[in-house]
């Protein structure tokens, strides 16, 4: 018997990628221009949910309702990153890269699997008919869609306008939502494809259950690779020595958003297990600031009660540049 996923798009989708991604590839290499890094990744979704569900044909309320979500999603998280890498002028991740051949071909082949592998739960739900009516799974995958591009949406903007503004020189951002959590864009993105992959579970058959291998290479990625361990090395590295800095990671989750209140007194098995806070994220035995986290009475002058009045009223006066 044929495997079922044979006769999917995904042959063709894998094409598409990776000419796409190769071709970008080419205009980074020999043009020296890496503003287009970000616009090929989130572009490359757009494509394939289009393409497959044109090529598939069949155009029910599932489909269409999945692939403009995609769009909704990636239309705007393209806008945004490509205006904020000519707002920067350039992408620093590409400052080791930029004259290594072999540096650039790893980091263009993993965004062309990032891409495809992502796509799955689309492209597989796009390639054949499905069952057009619609259960309770398609719309608590919607919801949850909706959740996460709307807390991604939201986190991307506050940053972004914080970080134009004076108060952010040399500080980090602990504003809006990000006052709930130290990546809440990335938590939003791992709803987006959660959501969908909880829609499309109602017309996966057999072997096309390796769509799951979608939301979890993102979440995969965010949390061990490219993105939450990246992100709090560099922060570690620009404000490590900074009390206040040290007492934000102390009393902020690192992804799950929870109010500061309630996180510095879950014990830390609680905040692995219900806010995936792993001890990676927060290297380093105790420290004296531990102390004035947990026993806000251990010194007076630089307390976590002390340090919560003075980052009020410095986020009160940033949310009035940010417009939360």
């Amino acid at each position: 018997m044929a495997n079922p996923l044979d006769d999917r798009l995904l042959t063709l989708t894998a094409i598409i990628t990776v000419v796409f991604q190769f071709s970008f590839f080419l205009i980074t290499y020999f043009l020296r221009f890496d503003k287009v890094t970000d616009f090929a990744g989130t572009t490359n979704f757009l494509i394939l949910a289009v393409v497959t569900l044109t090529v598939g044909g069949a155009y029910q309320t599932r489909q269409i309702v999945i692939s403009t979500c995609v769009f909704i999603w990636g239309t705007r998280l393209c806008a945004f990153l490509l205006y904020r890498i000519i707002l920067w002028g350039e992408d620093r991740r590409f400052d080791d890269k930029r004259e290594n051949l072999g540096q650039l071909a790893i980091f263009w082949s993993l965004q062309a699997v990032w891409a495809w592998t992502v796509s799955l739960p689309v492209t597989i739900v796009n390639s054949k008919p499905v069952t057009d009516s619609l259960t309770a799974l398609d719309y608590v995958g919607w919801i949850i869609f909706a959740c996460g591009a709307l807390l991604e949406a939201v986190a991307d903007q506050q940053k972004l306008r914080y970080k134009q503004s004076e108060a952010s020189k040399d500080r980090w951002t602990d504003v809006g939502v990000w006052a709930w959590s130290r990546h809440p864009n990335f938590f939003g993105e791992m709803l987006v494809w959660w959501g969908l992959y909880m829609s499309a579970l109602n017309d996966l058959r057999g072997a096309e259950h390796a769509a799951i291998a979608g939301p979890i290479f993102i979440t995969l990625l965010l949390m061990f690779v490219s993105g939450i361990p990246i992100l709090e090395k560099s922060a570690d590295g620009k404000h490590g020595n900074k009390e206040g800095y040290v007492i934000y990671k102390k009393r902020t989750s690192v992804l799950i958003p929870c109010p500061p209140v309630l996180y510095v007194k879950l014990p830390e098995i609680l905040k692995a297990t219900l806010l995936l806070d792993f001890k990676l994220y927060n290297p380093g035995g105790k420290s004296e600031n531990d102390e004035m986290v947990t026993d806000p009475k251990a010194n007076e002058s630089t307390s976590l009660v002390d340090f919560e009045k003075r980052a009020s009223g410095e986020r009160s006066a940033a949310a009035q540049i940010i417009n939360v």
